[in-house]
């Protein structure tokens, strides 16, 4: 019987499940869309293992859960390793390139950039605010189009001409994007210069003053589009590295933590088993009043009963679950405080002050036009150049009518 190891991926937009073995080959892999039901698409997914990987000669030996749906799916699967994306990219990462230094994820509804010193995150950055670049907008600009978006970057490479689109946000990349349209840009053309802008607008949210080092990894969804792979290597002018599995790489290094706690610890693991599958799942939602937090605290109802608890930051409505019919709630008190922490600590990576993106975005409108000026200029300092050129050549040509 030989040990697997299940790494469990939830995002907004995508739901990604992989298992590897003890020497982190990757055995079953699972990318689907995230249709708004998680608890539902897991349970889909781990009746896809069990159709595809004969489990006479596997077991489950370690559950690792990560993305920003982590907290509620640990407690339904019992996962024995839950981390944010950073973390789970991070592993990954440097599993498979050991010298990586910098690393580019983008996903379906946010962009994540990832220093890398000796195999550890060391820096990262967030972009939240605007939604620009991400998979979602480029699903939506490709259908805009009537392009399937598996095309989008192929076709970018086709282009024949250079076109500058605005891509500091959503609104500004799609009304520039139209009015390049109107001007008669070829679809190529404009699908470059929005892959461009939205590469710009990753370094100048992101990067910043960072300096880059090492080899470049590009990971996530997008990454399978060549022409942001392109745009980033004509930006930083060096090679960029697109895994085989960039769109599971979240769900495989948290998979490989969750190896590793359980070699550390020598415990074993805490999932619940592939009979869940079977199960009927509720979730409801109510607001506790019991102190000034207001905590939304969700329940996980399994046929008739609480199986589980997240959101409440003191962790007492999880402790309640503790009863002679209901043991497996212990495992959840010991976890629920320590995973109640680190959500709360990580909420502040997704939390948008409305302040500030009101002034983020006064920022990118001003920078917008700052970049709109600067084009303008220089085309008016080529057109005084080529006039002049013109008047040159004339006075010239005038000349030697008279020699």
């Amino acid at each position: 019987m030989q040990n697997l190891y299940l790494g469990v991926d939830i995002g907004s937009v995508s739901i990604n499940i992989v298992a590897v073995d003890e020497d982190n080959r990757l055995v079953f892999k699972l990318y689907t869309r995230n249709s708004g039901s998680p608890i539902d698409l897991v349970k889909e997914g781990l009746k896809d293992f069990k159709d595809e990987v004969d489990l006479a000669n596997y077991e489950i030996s370690g559950v690792g859960v990560t993305g920003s749906g982590r907290q509620l799916i640990a407690y339904v699967l019992g996962a024995d390793t839950v981390k944010n994306e950073i973390t789970a990219h991070a592993r990954a990462s440097t599993y498979y390139y050991p010298d990586a230094g910098t690393i580019f994820e983008i996903g379906g509804q946010d962009s994540k950039l990832i220093i890398v010193e000796d195999g550890i995150a060391v820096d990262f950055a967030m972009n939240t605010v605007c939604a620009a670049g991400t998979g979602s907008f480029l699903d939506h600009q490709a259908e805009r189009l009537g392009i399937q978006i598996e095309e989008f970057g192929s076709l970018a490479l086709e282009a024949e001409r250079d076109v500058r689109i605005a891509g500091r946000c959503t609104v500004f990349a799609e009304s520039d994007m139209i009015s390049k349209q109107q001007y008669g840009f070829t679809k190529p053309e404009i699908i470059k210069g929005l892959s461009e802008a939205l590469v710009r607008n990753y370094m100048n949210n992101l990067v910043r003053n960072r300096v880059l080092e090492g080899k470049f990894i590009f990971q996530g969804g997008v990454a399978a589009n060549i022409g942001i792979k392109s745009a980033f290597e004509e930006e930083i002018e060096a090679e960029v590295i697109v895994p085989e599995h960039h769109d599971v790489m979240g769900a495989i290094g948290i998979a490989m933590l969750a190896k590793r706690d359980i070699k550390r610890s020598g415990e074993k693991t805490n999932f619940r088993g592939f009979d869940l599958t079977e199960e009927k799942f509720e979730t409801i939602s109510f607001e506790c009043e019991d102190c000034a937090n207001n905590c939304e605290v969700i329940k996980v109802i399994a046929d008739g009963r609480v199986i589980a608890v997240t959101g409440d930051r003191c962790g007492k409505w999880a402790a309640s679950l503790i009863t002679a019919q209901n043991p497996a709630a212990a495992d959840m008190k010991e976890s629920s405080q320590k995973q109640e922490a680190e959500a709360e600590e990580e909420t502040n990576l997704y939390k948008v002050d409305p302040e500030k993106e009101k002034q983020v975005m006064r920022e990118l409108e001003e920078l917008e036009l700052e970049d709109e000026k600067k084009e303008e200029e220089k085309a008016a300092e080529e057109a005084e150049i080529a006039q002049k050129s013109e008047a040159a050549d004339s006075d010239e040509k005038d000349d030697n009518v008279y020699v």
